[in-house]
């Protein structure tokens, strides 16, 4: 089948390149225009848009997917399927109507659990046990189209939503192109999703990265590994910014009032509604990521110095 992939972050790139191997031909993908990122603000293309390039393929960047321009190109390169996989804006229903088999998006939850924009962060941070990624017709709602396949993944312990998704993503490569394959050949059927049971995932901001220390430590543990590594979990000291990477329960510390802090030689213990937390790596502003231990000497905490 000729294939037009929509896709920007690098999460959709073991779908590009597993398709891009396969007996089909992916003759463009749309991905989103090139943005400001990083502390300099530098417009950078995506980076399915870098490795598509690499690739040799048509780039197609609209700023919208109903511009003309695009619809145009679309509509020339005579698409059989256009697969999806987090490519950042809702396709209007004119543009939907173009391929003959449709727009089919990999998305990376058990659908209907956690549609939109964050599912693994979600899945993480609600102490979900399992996941997984879901293959299904787009339709003009979102995330609502009947599924054509699902694969299911475990949620590990110390999971933080970075490698839950990096392993979900090859995964769901395979997935997508097995689908694709039977949708050229005709031999699947798409079932409806049930409305019971449905859950959102809207994009977690820098103030959800927040963390309140008078939550229990399995709910604070839960959202730095959600938060990891976007938006970046973070605290407070003193009035300044500290980011967290992932920490674990000690059940066996003594107590801790929450956001107290008890350092020792090797260890940063914080206090929470329950037992503390052992913090691992630690970002003050402007500094590198070091051991939470490295920066608590560094910044020669005063006595009673609390996180909130």
């Amino acid at each position: 089948m000729r294939l037009v992939l929509a896709g920007t972050p690098g999460v959709a790139l073991p779908a590009l390149h597993a398709l891009h191997a396969s007996h089909h031909e992916v003759v463009a993908v749309l991905t989103r225009p090139d943005a400001a990122t990083g502390r300099g603000r530098r417009t950078e293309p995506s980076a399915v848009a870098v490795a598509a390039r690499e690739l040799g393929l048509d780039v197609l960047t609209p700023d919208r997917p109903h511009d003309a321009d695009f619809v145009a190109r679309l509509t020339e390169l005579e698409p059989d399927c256009c697969p999806v996989v987090a490519y950042g804006a809702l396709i209007p229903e004119p543009v939907l109507a173009i391929p003959r088999h449709g727009w089919v998006n990999l998305h990376f939850s058990v659908l209907p659990s956690w549609r939109g924009a964050a599912p693994v962060q979600h899945a993480v941070m609600a102490g979900d046990e399992v996941t997984g990624a879901t293959v299904f017709s787009l339709v003009h709602a979102l995330d609502a189209g009947p599924v054509l396949g699902v694969l299911t993944e475990r949620i590990g312990d110390t999971d933080t939503a970075g490698e839950l998704l990096d392993r979900l993503s090859r995964h769901g490569a395979r997935l997508l192109l097995e689908t694709l394959d039977h949708v050229e050949a005709g031999d699947i059927t798409a079932c409806a999703q049930p409305e019971d049971g449905a859950s959102y995932a809207p994009k977690l901001t820098v103030d959800d990265a927040r963390i309140t220390w008078n939550q229990p430590a399995y709910a604070i543990d839960r959202r730095i590994r959600a938060c990891t590594p976007e938006p970046g979990a973070w605290t407070t000291v003193g009035g300044d910014r500290l980011k967290l990477g992932p920490v674990r329960p000690a059940v066996d510390h003594p107590p801790l009032a929450p956001g107290a802090l008890a350092v020792t030689k090797r260890n940063v213990h914080v206090g929470t509604a329950t037992t503390p937390v052992l913090l691992g790596e630690v970002q003050a502003r402007g500094k590198r990521p070091m051991p939470a231990a490295d920066w608590a000497r560094g910044v020669r905490l005063k006595g009673g110095a609390r996180l909130d």
